[in-house]
């Protein structure tokens, strides 16, 4: 194996919240427009939660610190002690989020097959697991959470007739549904069409504005003014009161304006997963900026690139890649040129 040489620099594609904040990021944070956002409102907080409002389509939204903090927020606002909650095997909410749904919102999972395609159900599956009222003592099935695009399944994107079709599913059912849409704006990249669009019919839906858009931290949540009304007091009783907090909401507004060049990191993943398919690589064609490589020794083929200067880190059952707006053309084709020296996954 050829051990990368000093002068080469390492490239990380662990995740697309490696990004720093550009210049222009950093000169709005350093001029925003400030208040106590406890006591009086914060105008570019404000300024934000309108515009994400209005790119979603729903009536109000609330900046949290993180997106985790933001799902939570929805799920205790949907779900009460005894409910029961849907959600596609290997979603966020399942898998990353130290069991809140569970131990704060007080809901119990039940993970869904992706039957319906990579990283969604079939809404049959839906309205199968959702059953009928049983006995008082059963579990109530009340809500179905979605994630557009499914982290767990490489960055896959559901489609606006499936979505459309799960969400109808739902309220045959009788349940609310919630978005985890963290990536929704690569979804809607991916797709060409309005972020609206992915979200219509949601009670709740979560959005990032650091992964991929290249906020230094930041997510929103978003749905009715009653909501948004509600979400506050549950913001505020997870520790999420913020004084300044446009320093970080104007990072916001320039990460909003960045999202025209997600097109850019979903054709570099494109790339780069016909690159290593062109080594000999086992890959799974990614819909977004996530690329997977299916092995059963994770942990050494990591090291191994990272000894060629490559950062990537183990995911489900392989190594995950993801593309970014700091990793440009030239750091793609510099990966691909030192995976050549890497043994071969198996």
């Amino acid at each position: 194996m050829t051990t990368r040489t000093t002068h080469e620099r390492s490239i990380d594609l662990r995740s697309d919240t490696v990004t720093k904040p550009s210049r222009a990021m950093r000169e709005a944070m350093a001029t925003a427009d400030v208040g106590d956002d406890v006591l009086d409102g914060d105008p570019t907080l404000a300024k934000l939660q309108d515009r994400v409002a209005d790119l979603l389509g729903v009536e109000a939204a609330l900046w949290t610190p993180t997106g985790c903090m933001a799902n939570t927020i929805a799920l205790m606002h949907h779900l009460t002690r005894g409910d029961r909650f849907l959600a596609p095997v290997g979603a966020h909410v399942l898998e990353a989020e130290l069991g809140t749904s569970a131990w704060l919102a007080g809901g119990l999972p039940a993970p869904l097959a992706h039957d319906g395609g990579p990283g969604r159900p079939s809404p049959g599956a839906v309205l199968a697991a959702a059953g009928h009222a049983g006995p008082y003592f059963g579990l109530r099935t009340s809500l179905l959470c979605l994630e557009n695009t499914h982290n767990g399944a490489g960055g896959a994107v559901t489609p606006v007739d499936e979505h459309r079709a799960l969400v109808a599913a739902a309220r045959d059912a009788g349940l609310a549904v919630h978005l985890d849409g963290a990536r929704i704006w690569h979804a809607a990249a991916a797709l060409d069409v309005p972020v609206a669009a992915l979200t219509a019919g949601v009670d709740t839906v979560s959005v990032c504005l650091s992964k991929g858009l290249g906020a230094p931290m930041g997510s929103v949540v978003a749905g009715s003014a009653a909501f948004v009304d509600g979400a506050w007091r549950l913001r505020k009783m997870l520790g999420g009161g913020v004084r300044q907090g446009g320093v970080i909401g104007a990072a916001g507004l320039v990460a909003l304006d960045q999202a025209g060049d997600l097109a850019a990191d979903h054709a570099r993943a494109a790339r780069l997963a016909a690159g290593l398919e062109a080594l000999g690589w086992p890959v799974i064609a990614p819909d977004t900026n996530i690329v997977l490589v299916p092995t059963a020794a994770p942990g050494p083929l990591v090291a191994a690139l990272l000894e060629v200067g490559v950062r990537a880190v183990p995911f489900g059952p392989g190594v995950r890649f993801v593309t970014h707006r700091d990793a440009d053309d030239a750091d793609i084709a510099a990966v691909l040129d030192r995976a050549a020296s890497v043994p071969l996954p198996t």
